[in-house]
C-alpha cells in the first residue's frame, strides 16, 4: 500500500529545579515566565489542527514547579519585587530591578511594546546609575508590570483583562501588578489538564523524562564519558550510581500516571543521552520506546549523515525508521532524530519570514520523500514503505527568537501540512503501534552519547565540571552511608540528591556555555547538596560555599550556539551573547596594546556566516586603522583552486603565505565590498555576492553559505587581513586562523 511521509515532532518542555533547598524560596522565574509563554500555547494552537498530531515531553522536574506556582507557593524574587508597593522597594530591589527585568530578546519581548523598550533604551543609552537615580516610582511600577506583561503569549493578547493591560501600557498601580500575578497563574493552572485533554482525545502523545533530568549514562558510570573521547580526563572520584536509575524513572513514572491517568509510553532519556547500562532499567520499568539523535545512531552504525548542498540526507533510509532494542525486561523501541531538521526550527527559522520558514521545512520534507522514492528499488511516484521523519527538540526556548512567540510561523506551517496529504503528523507511539521497528540494534552496539556531537563533553571532562561531579559523589557516598535514611524516612535528603544530580548544574559549569546566571545556577547546585548534609544531620563541607568555578567575564572563547544578528552596526551584544570571540586590544605581537580594533566575533546559523569588528572608541577607519577589511578562506581537505592573498608586499610566513579559496574585500570607508573567487593559475575572479556589511559603532558582516562552495558540516579556515589600496598592513587572529564548522 502507498504510504505518506509520516513525521514525528516532540516538544521537550523542560526546567531544572530553581528551589533553594536551604532558602525555601525559588531563585529564578523561568517556570513562572514561560508557562504563560510556551507550554499552554503549544497545544492550543495545535488544537486548531485536528489532523495533525505530535508528541510533547513534560519533564518531572518541570510539573512539579508549575503546580508549585498554580498552588501560590512559590516566590522567586521576581515576583516578590512584582508585588511589593513601588514605596517599599529597597535600593537593593531597585538594583536587582534595573540589571534583571529586561532579561529578555528585546527584538520580540521588549521592542514591540513602547512603553517597556523606553525604559529599556534608559538603562542602554544612559546606564543603570542614572536610573537608579532618576527613574521615579512610576517607572519601577511599569517596568514590573512589563516584565511579567511581555511573556503573555500572543494567543492570549485577546483576553479581556491582557487587552486591557496591552492597551493601558504604562501607569500600572500595584493592583495591576497583582492581577497580573493572578493571571498567570490561572494560564499555568490550564497546562496539565490541557495535555491531558488532547492526550485522550488522541491528538497528543504525552511522554516524561527521569524525575529530575540526569544524564542517566553518567549516573551508571562517569567512565562513560571515555566511550566517545578516550583521553576525556575524568572526575577524581568515580561516580557509580546506577541504583539511582531506576528511582528517577520510577517517580517519573508514578507522576506521570497521576497525573494522566495512564501509563507513560514515552521516555525522552534527558539531553537524549543513551547507553547500553541504561536500557534494562528504561524497559523494566514499562516504557516502550526512547528518543535519541542521529549523531547516536551514526556512532552506532559507524557510518556518517551526509548531506547534500541543500542540507537533506543523501542516504535516508537508515535515520527515517524506528529501530529495536532487545533487553532481559522486553523489548524497546527507539527513534532518533532529525538533528538539522530540528535545529533549523530551534536555532534559525526565528530569523526568517514566518511563511519563508515553514516553506523551508515543508521543503524539506517533501525533498526527503522523492529522495526516498527515487531510492526505492521500482522508483514509483509513492512510497512503498512506512518512514519516519523525527523532529524533535526544545519547546521552549528558541520561540522567543520568532515574531509573535512563533504564532505566525506555526500557522503558516500547520496550515500547509494539514492540506499535504503526502505528509501525515503522527505520535511516535502511533507509528510504532501500527508499523513496529524491522530492524534491529544490538544494546551493546548502542553508542554511549548524547544530542551534543554523540558525546558527553558537555557534561563532563571540564575541570569545572569534574568538580562538580567529585562533589556529588562525596555527598552521595555520605547517604549512602545512612541506610536508615530511605525515601519515606528521610525525603529531604533524597529529593536534595535527586536535584542536584539534574543535567542542567553541570551544562553550565566550565566552557561551553554561559550566562548572566552561570553564578545562580552554580550556586543551586551547592545548595542542594548542602540540604542533603542538612537533612542527614552531617557537617556541610566547607567548598561547597565556595564557587564550584570563578565567574568572571571570560576572554577568548569558540561559539556557544547560533545567533542571527541584525546587521546595522550597532554591536547589539544580545544578539552576539552566543558568538565566538577573540580579544585583539592588548594582545601580543602586531595588534598591540594601542591597536583600533579591539575585539573580534563571529558565529554561524544555517543561512549566513556572521563577523563583528570591535574598534576602539573614536578610532576612525583610514586613520586610525586602515581602509580595507580583507576575509580569505581555505577549506580543509576539499581539493579546488586555491590562490594567494590578492594584496601587495604580504609577508612570506604561515598563515599569510597560505593559499585561498574566497575572498571579501570590504571597504571602511564606502561600506561596499567585492568578493572574488580563486581560479587556474594563481587568478581571481570577481563574483556576485550577497553578503551584508554595516559599519557605525563598529563593524557587522553577514556572508550568505550560498555564497561560499560548501555544504552542511563542512570546515572552513578564515583569516583576516588590513590593507590600504591593496597593500598590506596587517592581520588578525594573530597567528591563527579562525575554524569555523557548517552547520
Amino acid at each position: 500500500m502507498p504510504h505518506p511521509l509520516y513525521v514525528a515532532f516532540i516538544w521537550h518542555q523542560h526546567q531544572p529545579l530553581y528551589k533553594s533547598r536551604t532558602a525555601g524560596e525559588y531563585r529564578l522565574p523561568w517556570v513562572r515566565l514561560h508557562g504563560t509563554k510556551d507550554y499552554l500555547d503549544l497545544v492550543l494552537l495545535l488544537l486548531r489542527y485536528p489532523k495533525l498530531h505530535q508528541t510533547v515531553n513534560l519533564v518531572p522536574s518541570l510539573i512539579v514547579q508549575i503546580e508549585d506556582y498554580v498552588a501560590g507557593t512559590a516566590f522567586d524574587p521576581y515576583l516578590t519585587a512584582a508585588l511589593t508597593p513601588a514605596e517599599e522597594l529597597t535600593k537593593e530591589q531597585k538594583y536587582f530591578i534595573i540589571e534583571h527585568f529586561f532579561d529578555a530578546n528585546h527584538h520580540t519581548l521588549i521592542d514591540p511594546h513602547p512603553r517597556y523598550a523606553q525604559l529599556y533604551g534608559q538603562r542602554q543609552d544612559k546606564g543603570w546609575p542614572w536610573c537608579l537615580e532618576n527613574w521615579s516610582l512610576q517607572d519601577y511600577s511599569d517596568l514590573l508590570a512589563w516584565h511579567n506583561l511581555a511573556w503573555f503569549d500572543p494567543l492570549f493578547w485577546d483576553e479581556p483583562e491582557i487587552a486591557k493591560w496591552l492597551e493601558q501600557g504604562k501607569d500600572f498601580t500595584l493592583t495591576d501588578r497583582q492581577q497580573i500575578y493572578a493571571k498567570q497563574q490561572e494560564i499555568m493552572g490550564r497546562i496539565i489538564p490541557q495535555h491531558r485533554k488532547m492526550q485522550d482525545a488522541g491528538q497528543l502523545e504525552v511522554i516524561t523524562s527521569p524525575y529530575t533530568h540526569p544524564i542517566l549514562p553518567l549516573l551508571a558510570d562517569t567512565d562513560a564519558g571515555r566511550v566517545a573521547i578516550p583521553e576525556m580526563i575524568l572526575p577524581e572520584q568515580r561516580f557509580q550510581w546506577e541504583e539511582d536509575i531506576p528511582r528517577h524513572l520510577s517517580k517519573a513514572w508514578d507522576m506521570y500516571k497521576d497525573r494522566f491517568g495512564r501509563q507513560p509510553r514515552g521516555l525522552w532519556p534527558s539531553e537524549q543521552a543513551v547507553s547500553p547500562a541504561i536500557l534494562p532499567h528504561i524497559a523494566d520499568q514499562g516504557f516502550k520506546w526512547i528518543c535519541s539523535d542521529e549523531a547516536i545512531l551514526g556512532w552506532t552504525l559507524k557510518t556518517f549523515f551526509h548531506r547534500d548542498a541543500t542540507g537533506n540526507v543523501c542516504e535516508p533510509e537508515a535515520l527515517y525508521r524506528p529501530y529495536l532494542l532487545p533487553t532481559e525486561y522486553g523489548d524497546l523501541a527507539i527513534v532518533f532524530r532529525d538533528h538539522r531538521l530540528s535545529d533549523l526550527i530551534g536555532f534559525t527559522y526565528g530569523s526568517m519570514k514566518p511563511e519563508r520558514a515553514a516553506a523551508d521545512l515543508v521543503g524539506h520534507l517533501e525533498a526527503i520523500s522523492r529522495c526516498l522514492k527515487q531510492r526505492q528499488p521500482e522508483g514509483g511516484t509513492a512510497l512503498e514503505q512506512p518512514w519516519l521523519v523525527t523532529i524533535a527538540l526544545d519547546g521552549e526556548n528558541c520561540w522567543e527568537h520568532y515574531l509573535e512567540d512563533g504564532k505566525p510561523f506555526l500557522e503558516a506551517l500547520y496550515e500547509t501540512l494539514s492540506e499535504d496529504d503526502g505528509i501525515k503528523l503522527v505520535t511516535v507511539s502511533e507509528f510504532i503501534e501500527q508499523f513496529p521497528p524491522t530492524e534491529t540494534l544490538t544494546p551493546s552496539q548502542l553508542h554511549s552519547g548524547s544530542w551534543v556531537d554523540g558525546s558527553l563533553t558537555t557534561w563532563i571532562g571540564d575541570p569545572a565540571k569534574n568538580r562538580a561531579w567529585d562533589l556529588l559523589a562525596q555527598a552521595r557516598q555520605v547517604l549512602a552511608n545512612h541506610p536508615e535514611a530511605t525515601e519515606k524516612t528521610n525525603p529531604e535528603a533524597w529529593e536534595a540528591l535527586y536535584a542536584a544530580e539534574g543535567s542542567d548544574w553541570f551544562w553550565w559549569f566550565g566552557e561551553g556555555h554561559s550566562s548572566n546566571q552561570d553564578a545562580m545556577f552554580d550556586q543551586l547546585f551547592r545548595e542542594h547538596l548542602i540540604a542533603l548534609y542538612q537533612a542527614l544531620g552531617e557537617p556541610v563541607p566547607e567548598q561547597l560555599y565556595r564557587g564550584v568555578e570563578v565567574h568572571e567575564v571570560r576572554g577568548d572563547r569558540r561559539p556557544q550556539s547560533f545567533i542571527h544578528p541584525v546587521i546595522d552596526g550597532m554591536g547589539d551584544d544580545q544578539d552576539w551573547d552566543k558568538a565566538g570571540r577573540i580579544e585583539v586590544g592588548g594582545a601580543r605581537g602586531t595588534m598591540h596594546r594601542s591597536s583600533a580594533i579591539q575585539r573580534l566575533w563571529y558565529g554561524v546559523d544555517h543561512l549566513n556566516f556572521y563577523l563583528r569588528l570591535d574598534f576602539k572608541s573614536g578610532a576612525r577607519p583610514g586613520k586610525d586603522c586602515p581602509p580595507e577589511l580583507n576575509l580569505l578562506w581555505y577549506y580543509a581537505d576539499r581539493p579546488m583552486h586555491n590562490s594567494p592573498a590578492p594584496l601587495k608586499e604580504v609577508p612570506d610566513e604561515a598563515p599569510l603565505n597560505y593559499w585561498f579559496r574566497n575572498h571579501l574585500q570590504v571597504n571602511l570607508l564606502t561600506h561596499s565590498f567585492v568578493f572574488q573567487e580563486a581560479g587556474e593559475h594563481s587568478t581571481w575572479h570577481v563574483r556576485a555576492g550577497r553578503a551584508q556589511v554595516a559599519v557605525n559603532k563598529c563593524l557587522e558582516v553577514a556572508i550568505p553559505w550560498a555564497d561560499l562552495p560548501v555544504d552542511p558540516d563542512w570546515s572552513l579556515r578564515l583569516i583576516l587581513l588590513l590593507s590600504d589600496a591593496g597593500r598590506f598592513c596587517d592581520y588578525l587572529p594573530e597567528n591563527g586562523l579562525i575554524p569555523i564548522e557548517v552547520p
